[in-house]
């Protein structure tokens, strides 16, 4: 006779809300507490923090090298400094020193009037395209003029600083030890003109004078004298004064 006995096993849960409330209450290892959870947060915000502040090493060495190359820009324009040219820089110059010659102010009239005229053969040629109208013969005209006085203004200087110095001496009438040359210049035509600085030979000097030569014909355009009102004791040698 068959047996009819059945065996009673669990009954197999297949609804899917039971596994999420097992999850959410801690499954097998029962329900986690409120300070665990907020523990795991605070851990894991600590481990996003740890990340962001390690940053990338490519992003490191991208601001490293900017900071240098600022730095190395600083210490650019740190030690730039404005320069004499070389031709009238006397520091450090050995030898007799050539002052250069103000006829050199010629080279740019001769320019203005060499694009004066290639306005005048622009004009006179290409009479077909609306870029040539009158404003080159303006252009023209003031280059020109820009020119002439250019190459008039620029005076050969016959007369150096040692024949200045010489004309100088004469003029003030003592003997001459320390002196200095500046080169100006005068007038509208721009004549170029030595300003000599001279002291007497005593030390410390008696007399100063200043004398302005003419650059062109060595002429004396004017003289001054005085007594010397400098207070040079705290530059005194221990020299005595010659006898005059």
């Amino acid at each position: 006779m068959a047996d009819d006995r059945t065996t009673d096993a669990d009954p197999v849960d297949d609804d899917p809300s039971t596994t999420d409330r097992a999850a959410a209450t801690g499954g097998a290892d029962g329900p986690r507490s409120a300070a665990e959870d907020a523990a795991g947060r605070s851990a894991g915000l600590d481990a996003a923090a740890g990340n962001a502040d390690a940053g990338d090493p490519d992003d490191v060495d991208a601001e490293a090298s900017d900071a240098d190359e600022a730095r190395d820009a600083d210490v650019s324009d740190a030690e730039h400094v404005d320069e004499l040219p070389e031709d009238l820089d006397a520091a450090g110059y050995v030898g007799p020193y050539l002052f250069p010659n103000n006829n050199r102010r010629r080279i740019p009239g001769y320019l203005y009037l060499a694009t004066a005229l290639v306005c005048v053969a622009a004009w006179l040629l290409v009479d077909d395209s609306p870029y040539v109208n009158g404003g080159l013969l303006l252009a023209a005209a003031i280059l020109a003029a820009v020119g002439v006085y250019s190459i008039v203004a620029g005076w050969n200087l016959d007369v150096d600083e040692q024949d200045a110095l010489v004309a100088a001496s004469r003029a003030v009438g003592f003997p001459v030890g320390h002196a200095s040359a500046q080169m100006g210049w005068r007038g509208l035509l721009s004549r170029p003109t030595w300003r000599i600085l001279l002291y007497s030979a005593e030390n410390p000097p008696q007399k100063r004078g200043l004398v302005l030569v003419d650059g062109v014909d060595g002429e004396i355009v004017q003289h001054f004298v005085e007594d010397n009102p400098e207070d040079w004791s705290d530059l005194d040698t221990g020299e005595t004064s010659p006898t005059s």
